[in-house]
């Protein structure tokens, strides 16, 4: 037998002791024990994980733990001043005890002079010269009525007349000061609305005046026409100053609206002593 051939006997000799001393198997068992199936819960693994993990996180630095709870009691401290009910508001103590009811009326006379000259925020007072009786009180005379100017102004133009406006504020009653809320009905006799206090609207008058030229020409025109008339050499001359009289008088009538827009009415003068009546708006207590 050549070298050959023996290598070739000796290597397959021994493969073939290396494989029969040396085989493994391998069985793979896919089935699972009924106890374990049993006992098996996935939610419970999923919490134990969760549980694992925030047990091996670090803990966190000193200073995001304060800044935590600093956050924390001002979300806390907001949510409970946005539930905390208000307070209820304190009763209002009304001073006295008698009641004069609003609309109850005083007549008085003024202590000064009122004029639309007086500006905003002027003392006006008026005083009652006879006692007002009534049945749980009295009103005695000489009371004084103290009131305040809050609008005022002069003549305007289209013929307006000046404005005054004037609030009572308070009573002088028994030593002491009531505050009112009072204002005027009647001021120098006269019927006042809104409590305002106007000068007198000129602008029919002013109409009226501004028309007075047209028909002042109108009449000399009129004497003149007939003068001419009577007389024979002048007959034919007659109708001319007719007819100027008759134009002055109708252009001076259209004219006079629009020049009487541009005057300005009466102003507001009330001399001291004039009688006035005060009217209160709401109720006042007194002793």
């Amino acid at each position: 037998m050549t070298k050959k051939r023996l290598r070739i006997v000796t290597i397959t000799l021994f493969v073939l002791i290396f494989c029969t001393n040396h085989v493994h198997a391998f069985d793979l068992d896919m089935t699972v024990e009924d106890d374990i199936r049993k006992n098996y819960n996935s939610s419970q693994l999923v919490n134990d994980t969760k549980t694992d993990d925030l047990e091996e996180l670090p803990e966190l630095p000193q200073n995001l733990k304060k800044q935590n709870k600093s956050a924390v009691k001002q979300v806390t401290s907001a949510k409970q001043t946005t539930n905390v009910t208000p307070p209820k508001s304190a009763p209002v103590y009304i001073k006295g005890n008698v009641k004069i009811s609003k609309g109850s009326s005083f007549n008085v006379v003024s202590m000064n002079n009122i004029s639309d000259w007086q500006t905003k925020g002027a003392v006006v007072k008026f005083k009652t010269l006879s006692s007002v009786y009534k049945k749980k009180y009295t009103i005695p005379a000489g009371t004084v009525f103290t009131g305040e100017v809050i609008e005022s102004h002069q003549p305007q133009v289209s013929c307006n007349g000046g404005l005054v406006v004037i609030r009572i504020r308070s009573m002088a009653y028994k030593n002491q000061t009531v505050p009112l809320n009072a204002y005027i009905t009647r001021a120098d006799d006269k019927i006042i609305f809104l409590n305002n206090i106007k000068g007198e609207r000129t602008y029919l008058k002013t109409m009226w005046k501004k028309g007075n030229w047209g028909r002042v020409m109108f009449n000399r025109m009129l004497t003149l026409t007939v003068n001419l008339g009577s007389d024979g050499s002048t007959f034919i001359l007659s109708p001319f100053p007719f007819l100027y009289g008759t134009i002055c008088v109708g252009a001076n009538t259209l004219i006079s609206p629009v020049t009487a827009f541009f005057q300005k009415g009466n102003h507001v003068s009330i001399k001291s002593g004039s009688h006035f009546r005060i009217k209160l708006l709401d109720d006042v207590y007194i002793d």
